[in-house]
C-alpha cells in the first residue's frame, strides 16, 4: 500500500531564517506486524511546532517523514499480536514516543520524540500510517474525526499545564490565560473551567477576547493598553484580588508582569517562548516566591487522563479552519501563514480526501 504525505524538503540557510519548502510525495506503507495498526488517517492538524520545524528551530529535523503530530483515524488492519477489537474503530492517536507514565520524565533514554519530521520516523499528514496499539485511544463519540485530530498535542500540554503544573486546579481559583486563541491556551481554559477555576484572558484582538468570554471566561484584557495588569486586577473579586497561576505561551517578561499580578507563591506554568528563546527572572519574583515551572506534552498515562477527562465533560477543541486533502500545497501554505501571523482562533486541520487518493494510487 502507498500513502501520499507531506514532508519538508531540505535547503541550505541558518537556523531561524531557513525556511524548509513542504513537498507532496508519495510513501511506501508495509503491512502492519506484531502489535502494529494500520491507520487509515481521517484528519491531521497543525501545531506552531510545525513552523518551527520549518525555521529549523526545533531539534532533529527529519527530512523526507510526514509532518504534524495531530490525527485521528480508522484502524483498517491489525498485525498479529494487536487486539482484533481495534479493526473498524475510530482513534486518536497519541503525539509522541517515549514516554510512559513516569510523572516528571520521559523513561526513553533518547527522551521524548514528537512525531512529525522527527526521530519518531512518521508524523499524521499522511493517508495511512503505522502505529503501535499502545499508541492510539478510541475516540470518544462525541467528537467529529477533525476534532478528534485537533486534540492531540494542544490537549496534553494543556493538561500537565493546568492538571499537573499549576497546583491550582480547584474551585474558585483565579487562573489568567495569555495570549488566548491558540490551541493550547484554549484547552487550558476549558480544564480550567471544568475544574471549577475562574479563567481570565489576555490578548491583543479584541474579537479573540470576546470569543473567550463567550467560551466561558471570566473576562479578559488587551495587552497593548498601557496598565493592562491593574485593569485585569479590578476585575477580580475582592476576596480573592490576585491570580493563583498564569499559564503563558509566549514567554518574554511574563515573570515581571507575574510580580504584579500573582499572589506570593503563585506560580507561571511556561509551555512555549514564542516571544524569543528565553525569560527573565528578576529579583522580585524572587522575593515574592513566585515559581516558574515548565510544562510540554506528558506520557501515555496522562494522554488516558485527558481523553478521559474530555469523554465526560463532553470537551470539545475550537476549531480555528479546515482544509480538505492534501493536493493544495498553496493552501497548506496558508495554513503556516496563519501560524505565522497567529491569527487563528483554535485548531488548522486537514481532512483527509482518500476518494480523490484511491483515483490516483
Amino acid at each position: 500500500m502507498q500513502s501520499q504525505a507531506i514532508v519538508l524538503r531540505e535547503v541550505e540557510g541558518p537556523k531561524g531564517q531557513v525556511y524548509y519548502p513542504l513537498e507532496k510525495v508519495v510513501i511506501d506503507v508495509p503491512s502492519p506486524q506484531g502489535s502494529e495498526l494500520l491507520v487509515r488517517i481521517s484528519a491531521a492538524a497543525f501545531n506552531h511546532r510545525d513552523l518551527f520545524s520549518r525555521k529549523n528551530l526545533y531539534p532533529k529535523i527529519t527530512f523526507g517523514v510526514p509532518i504534524c503530530c495531530d490525527g485521528s483515524g480508522v484502524v483498517i488492519q491489525v498485525g498479529g499480536r494487536a487486539s482484533q477489537t481495534w479493526l473498524n474503530r475510530r482513534v486518536i492517536i497519541n503525539p509522541g514516543r517515549g514516554w510512559d507514565r513516569d510523572p516528571d520524565f520521559p523513561e526513553s533514554p533518547s527522551g521524548y520524540a514528537t512525531l512529525g519530521a522527527s526521530p519518531a520516523g512518521t508524523g499524521t499528514l499522511q493517508h495511512y500510517m503505522l502505529v503501535d496499539e499502545k499508541d492510539v485511544l478510541l475516540t470518544p463519540d462525541h467528537l467529529s474525526d477533525v476534532e478528534a485530530a485537533a486534540l492531540p498535542a494542544v490537549g496534553l500540554t494543556a493538561w500537565r499545564a493546568v492538571v499537573i503544573k499549576s497546583r491550582n486546579v480547584v474551585p474558585g481559583r483565579n487562573i489568567l490565560i495569555t495570549g488566548i486563541g491558540g490551541g493550547v491556551a484554549l484547552m487550558a481554559m476549558s480544564f480550567a473551567l471544568a475544574a471549577g477555576c475562574a479563567v481570565y484572558v489576555t490578548s491583543s484582538n479584541e474579537e479573540k477576547l470576546r470569543r473567550a468570554k463567550e467560551l466561558g471566561a471570566s473576562a479578559g484584557v488587551n495587552y497593548k493598553n498601557p496598565g493592562w495588569e491593574e485593569e485585569l486586577l479590578a476585575m477580580l473579586p475582592p476576596q480573592r484580588n490576585k491570580f493563583d497561576a498564569i499559564l503563558d505561551g509566549a514567554g518574554g517578561d511574563i515573570m515581571k508582569r507575574a510580580v504584579r499580578l500573582l499572589k506570593p507563591a503563585g506560580v507561571v506554568v511556561s509551555y512555549g517562548m514564542t516571544l524569543g528563546p528565553s525569560t527573565s527572572y528578576p529579583m522580585k519574583a524572587e522575593m515574592h516566591l513566585l515559581d516558574l515551572v515548565s510544562a510540554s506534552m506528558g506520557s501515555r498515562k496522562e494522554f488516558a487522563d485527558l481523553m478521559d477527562c474530555i469523554r465526560v465533560h463532553k470537551i470539545k477543541p475550537v476549531i480555528s479552519r479546515v482544509l480538505n486533502g492534501l493536493d493544495d500545497l498553496a493552501q497548506i501554505e496558508s495554513l503556516f501563514d496563519e501560524l505565522q501571523r497567529g491569527s487563528q482562533f483554535g485548531k488548522l486541520v486537514v481532512r483527509m480526501d482518500h476518494k480523490a487518493s484511491r483515483s490516483r494510487l
